[in-house]
């Protein structure tokens, strides 16, 4: 199954809007779960973490999608550019949002746009040199 022209890091995005929208209550930092470590550490695993965590799994996924080539590959750009655009701004207009885990969410989509376009360009190049050799 391809996900062609469907940026995939919209679903952390809806999901941290679900939660600050929907259950404003519930804090990024609070502790899910504790886990013991063999030196002897506690690892705290928050909500945020968690999030984060998907979203830059999320973004090799984007980064693998971006190598394949075709027309398709642009919608998937634009439609990742588009969904930077609306985390931008949704982070300076809407209070709720501005936190350090929605500024991460929107670095990681920054960055997925940038590497996107620069692999999907290094691709067209190479094709266009192979082609110029093959002629």
């Amino acid at each position: 199954m391809y996900l062609i022209g469907f940026p995939l890091l919209i679903i952390p995005f809806a999901i941290y809007n679900m939660i600050a929208f929907l259950m404003p209550d519930v804090k990024w930092t609070s502790t899910l779960w504790t886990v013991s470590m063999i030196s002897g550490a506690r690892w705290e695993v928050t909500a945020e973490d968690m999030l984060l965590t998907f979203a830059i799994l999320l973004l090799a996924v984007e980064v693998m999608k971006s190598a394949r080539g075709g027309q398709r590959v642009l919608i998937d750009h634009i439609l990742s550019l588009l969904l930077f655009i609306v985390m931008l701004v949704e982070f300076l207009l809407v209070a709720r949002v501005a936190t350090s885990t929605f500024f991460i969410l929107m670095i990681t989509s920054v960055v997925d746009v940038v590497a996107g376009f620069t692999i999907t360009a290094r691709t067209a190049r190479r094709d266009i040199e192979i082609e110029r050799v093959g002629a």
